[in-house]
């Protein structure tokens, strides 16, 4: 039973039903409430032309009787023919009183010749001209005084009485065509409202559905909607969105494969040197020396991939830990040179720094010294005997900057895009020759992205690189996660 009243509560939650409801109610409710007012004006209106007629033949009846004496004994056959004729057209009754309440005219001839004991006709003497309603609303009754030609005094009451029941047939037929007529209003209403409503969650729907497919991972999942402005922003959004899940699992599965093929090189070389003393017998010791070395070498090449890999997915990670500290950047830069000038030594690559003035900053040091230490090393391997590699380091008021410059070998520029791609060589051989992974600028993007930082990259075949590095000297721990536009690129 609970679960029935959850699945009706979801169901009036939909936007469809909210759509329906609101549409039918806003067009329903103004339309029975302007009806009402329209029918009740209309009725009122009616019985005010009626009371202002039966006011104006009072008056007339009034005046005749003033001149024709009428009140003092004398006949009038016009003030009974104007009596009588207003009577039988309106289907009412009409009295004539004189001042000492007498009833001398009755049209009904009912009351003809007794006292008036109204208190309507009394007021009336007294200079009330009032108009009276009864309770049960089915007649009006009207007093009109007749004032002698002096104005000083009331002489005679006309009262004038007519039935309201002419006017409320009339008033209920229109009632019952007004409903017939808002019943069919009702009924276009709601047709219209539903129809809008399921034209408007279509698309919606629509959106489902493609998540769903998205979801059972069909990701060549495009969406096309042409009705609102709003949904053609979220067809663009959720296109792009599909098309970046295409382009990371593309990336997913080679990275799998770079990986499988980088892990599996190493396994079959140790697999043939191994099956090699296996299958001779009276060997040299020096040439199962060279054999034991030659498979160290291919262990300590498998160890390097996996021990990138394990940073790569540490820096992956939208919530990658950043141990931020305050650091000397002129110190840490002295450090990774220390270290590099017995490599770049055996190739007589000369190593120069220089900084303009002292930088400390908020980094992670692990991080930056990994992006740091790559750019150099790798200026330093690809780079021709008897070369130079010069680390320049400067600082303005927002940023310290970091230039790598070498004489090296230099990046093809339709290749410049791809360095930072995972397993990505720009010469393979002579990468497998220094013992590259194809990581090691993948992991320089990502330690620079992760401070807020951007790398700039420019080179010429032959003619040496040059990468600059810009990070914040204050680091914002706001968002963790990169952008899209982050993911897939350098910045200037």
């Amino acid at each position: 039973m609970k679960e029935k009243w959850k699945n009706l509560w979801y169901r009036l939650r939909t936007l469809r039903v909210q759509v329906f409801c609101v549409m039918f109610l806003v067009g329903i409710i103004p339309l029975v409430l302007i009806s009402n007012i329209l029918l009740k004006a209309y009725n009122a209106q009616i019985i005010s032309q009626k009371t202002e007629e039966l006011q104006s033949y009072g008056n007339v009846i009034s005046n005749l009787v003033l001149s024709s004496g009428y009140l003092s004994g004398r006949e009038s056959s016009e003030v009974e023919h104007e009596a009588e004729e207003v009577a039988n057209v309106y289907q009412g009754r009409v009295m004539i009183v004189d001042q000492n309440l007498n009833i001398i005219k009755d049209t009904y001839g009912l009351e003809q010749g007794k006292i008036a004991i109204s208190t309507e006709i009394v007021q009336c003497f007294n200079g009330s001209n009032a108009k009276y309603v009864n309770e049960i609303g089915d007649y009006i009754q009207l007093t009109i005084p007749v004032i002698e030609p002096s104005g000083e005094r009331t002489i005679g009451v006309i009262l004038i009485s007519f039935s309201t029941k002419n006017i409320h047939l009339v008033e209920e037929s229109v009632n019952y065509r007004a409903i017939l007529l808002l019943i069919a209003f009702a009924v276009c209403i709601l047709v219209f409202s539903l129809l809008y409503s399921s034209l408007l969650s279509k698309p919606l729907l629509k959106v489902t559905e493609s998540i769903d497919e998205i979801t059972r991972g069909d990701t060549d999942v495009s969406l096309e909607l042409s009705t609102y402005s709003e949904l053609i922003t979220v067809s663009d959004s959720f296109n792009k969105m599909t098309g970046y899940i295409r382009e990371q699992d593309t990336a997913r599965q080679e990275f799998v494969s770079n990986v499988s093929h980088e892990l599996k090189t190493p396994l079959a070389s140790m697999k043939v040197l191994s099956d090699s003393l296996l299958s001779q017998t009276g060997m040299p010791e020096e040439l199962y020396r060279e054999f034991l070395v030659d498979i160290t070498n291919e262990i300590e090449r498998m160890t390097k991939i996996i021990n990138d890999l394990l940073s790569m997915v540490k820096m992956d990670k939208n919530n990658a830990k950043m141990n931020i500290r305050n650091v000397s950047i002129n110190e840490l830069l002295e450090q990774l040179l220390k270290r590099l000038r017995p490599i770049a030594a055996k190739r007589n690559i000369e190593l120069i720094y220089e900084s303009y003035r002292p930088v400390a900053a908020d980094v992670d040091e692990v991080k930056i010294s990994i992006a740091l230490n790559n750019l150099i090393e790798n200026a330093i391997k690809y780079n021709y005997d008897d070369g130079w590699v010069r680390v320049t380091l400067n600082a303005d008021h927002k940023f310290f900057y970091v230039k790598i410059e070498d004489s090296g070998v230099g990046i093809p520029e339709e290749l410049q895009d791809k360095v930072f791609e995972r397993f990505y060589r720009v010469d393979k051989a002579r990468s497998r020759e220094t013992g590259g992974t194809g990581l090691g600028l993948a992991l320089t993007r990502n330690s620079i992205l992760l401070h807020r930082g951007s790398v700039k990259l420019y080179s010429k075949e032959k003619e040496g690189t040059t990468f600059t590095v810009r990070i914040p000297l204050n680091y914002v721990a706001s968002d963790t996660s990169l952008s899209l536009g982050e993911k897939k690129g350098v910045f200037p």
